[in-house]
């Protein structure tokens, strides 16, 4: 692949959310679950929040969500932003029960509706890195 240039801020990648990144790469949400209680997690994190536990396991989100909030982002926090503005910021409800923060591809902000269905597309912006991003259901 050729390199791509990306002026935003990027992830750090850790032990703990390797798989995280490495499933969005190749076009998969994957989630934590706790080996113990079993519950699911996201952000990736090393100890349940549920029981305290360090033992993981890691899912395959089923890719279906349900709009939980949204705003329209007008003055960049960040230079790198700028470009795109304006943007739309979505907080989803997982069908696995976490909420999920990504930008919005393809949807305008006067069609969305709390409780709408999307799903989680994936933006690769670097040789390394693929992005979660809230696209319109199939």
């Amino acid at each position: 692949m050729n390199a791509i240039t990306y002026t935003k801020p990027l992830p750090e990648i850790t032990a703990d959310n390797k798989p995280y990144w490495d499933g969005l790469n190749e076009g998969r949400m994957m989630l934590q679950r706790c080996a113990e209680c079993g519950k699911i997690r996201h952000y990736p994190r090393p100890v349940c929040d549920g029981c305290w536990s360090m033992k993981i396991e890691w899912v395959q989100a089923s890719g279906l969500a349900t709009i939980h909030s949204w705003t329209v982002t007008h003055h960049p926090f960040h230079p790198g932003f700028k470009a795109e503005l304006p943007f739309i910021l979505i907080t989803v409800d997982l069908e696995e029960d976490v909420r999920l923060n990504a930008q919005a591809r393809g949807l305008h902000p006067d069609s969305l509706r709390i409780g709408q269905p999307v799903r989680i597309g994936f933006e690769r912006v670097t040789d390394e890195i693929t992005l979660p991003v809230i696209v319109s259901p199939v």
